[in-house]
């Protein structure tokens, strides 16, 4: 069995992270697996391949900045991700994409992948859907709008009010560059196997439920005085954790969201013993007033770290607006640590309310204090939450399991199996 991965980055992000697991994954299995990448943080690893030449690197790095060029022409749009994918790419040049038996895309946007090279991948497909990017006309995440549904166009992501905007040549060129594949979708969440079964164009394909898997060999239950002690953290302070990539400029991670929740928390009694802390991101130029301490540790890449900054945490808070299955969230429960999250898109299928977690109504600032303060008054003992929390990841979510339901996929698609469309 040789399997061809596609994902923009390798171990970067929350996709990165998810098809880099997925990939070492499979090749502990013996299978005959790669991964092309677009960026590779991580070049010790074997069988990942990207741009090798400078000029091939140079151009990779320029190429997210150009794909954003017909955004330009959308001035009122709301700033979440939007992807055009239109620029010319590499990939079919590409020896690896010659004789594999199965291509399992991921998320191929920034210039990694064009909409029209899809139609000339003539293998088994299988594409790994990160976000509702793969279904829509652009937006990654579209709130509440239902328009790929039909055929997108008045998107309000972009504020349009045309019927024949970007949104809607996005969506034809999806439409005809996925006519005739062999494409099986997989979505991580249960939430997004829903949403994609309701668009014009996935509903009428197969559709699989494989969450993202974890390695539990690298996130683990930790000391957390030791690991307070060796990120230099105070042993008597109680400890807030907010972060993911572009943690504090991405709208869709509700990092306008925190600051009034902690404030509320902080007004309730909290703000002496709490403080927060911040990774993902820089410090903003113009940090908003917490009403508690706020400690910024920028980029953590390295799993032994991250899994240290996890453990040293009281609770780790997801305010965003919209996610499919959270790495953050099951990294840190995963290292013991109960999570708060809004009850939206698929964080249900991690958190269970009040057993391993707190589920606050979206969007509303004083319902995440309240869970915030739920967790920390430790209505539930904390070893309780903490071992009903790592138990959950351990159970469900092992990536030993998931590649192994990708395996038995890949199998059935390359003996020539199609399956049934998804009743979700």
């Amino acid at each position: 069995m040789r399997v061809l991965l596609l994902n923009t980055y390798y171990m970067y992000g929350g996709a990165g992270r998810a098809a880099g697991r997925l990939h070492q994954a499979l090749c502990g299995m013996d299978v005959d697996a790669h991964m092309l990448v677009q960026h590779n943080y991580d070049p010790r690893q074997r069988s990942i391949y990207g741009p090798s030449g400078a000029l091939e690197q140079g151009a990779a790095r320029l190429k997210p900045a150009l794909e954003m060029l017909p955004l330009l022409l959308y001035p009122g749009r709301n700033r979440l991700p939007f992807s055009v994918n239109y620029l010319p790419d590499a990939v079919l040049s590409h020896s690896l994409v010659l004789d594999p038996d199965v291509i399992n895309l991921h998320w191929v946007n920034t210039g990694f992948l064009r909409i029209e090279t899809l139609q000339k991948l003539r293998k088994p497909l299988v594409w790994t859907l990160h976000d509702s990017w793969p279904f829509t006309g652009g937006c990654h995440i579209p709130l509440d709008c239902r328009r790929y549904a039909e055929s997108c166009g008045r998107c309000p992501a972009l504020g349009s009010r045309c019927e024949g905007d970007l949104s809607r040549w996005i969506w034809r060129r999806k439409a005809k560059a996925l006519r005739g594949a062999d494409l099986t979708v997989v979505t991580p969440s249960r939430w997004l196997a829903r949403c994609a079964a309701q668009s014009s164009l996935f509903r009428e394909l197969r559709i699989e439920v494989i969450p993202n898997g974890l390695d539990l060999r690298n996130m683990q239950l930790l000391d957390k005085p030791v690991a307070r002690r060796l990120l230099g953290l105070s042993a008597d302070k109680k400890y807030i954790l907010f972060g993911s990539l572009g943690s504090t400029s991405d709208r869709n991670k509700g990092f306008q969201h925190l600051a009034p929740a902690l404030k509320a928390l902080a007004a309730a009694g909290f703000g002496t013993d709490c403080e927060l802390i911040v990774f993902g991101a820089e410090k903003p130029l113009d940090p908003p007033d917490f009403g508690l301490k706020a400690h910024y540790l920028g980029y953590f890449r390295d799993e032994a770290r991250l899994n240290q900054l996890y453990g040293a945490a009281d609770l780790f808070v997801a305010p965003s607006l919209q996610e499919n299955l959270p790495n953050t969230i099951m990294e840190a429960m995963a290292c013991g640590t109960p999570c708060v999250a809004f009850d939206v898109g698929g964080i249900p299928d991690l958190i269970e309310h009040k057993a391993n977690g707190y589920l606050a109504q979206p969007y509303q600032a004083e319902s995440l204090a309240q869970g915030i303060a739920w967790v920390l008054k430790g209505e539930v003992g904390c070893t309780e939450l903490a071992r009903a929390a790592r138990a959950k990841v351990a159970s469900e979510f092992s990536i030993e399991a998931c590649a192994g339901k990708y395996l038995k996929l890949y199998q059935e698609l390359a003996a020539g199996g199609k399956g049934t469309p998804s009743p979700c």
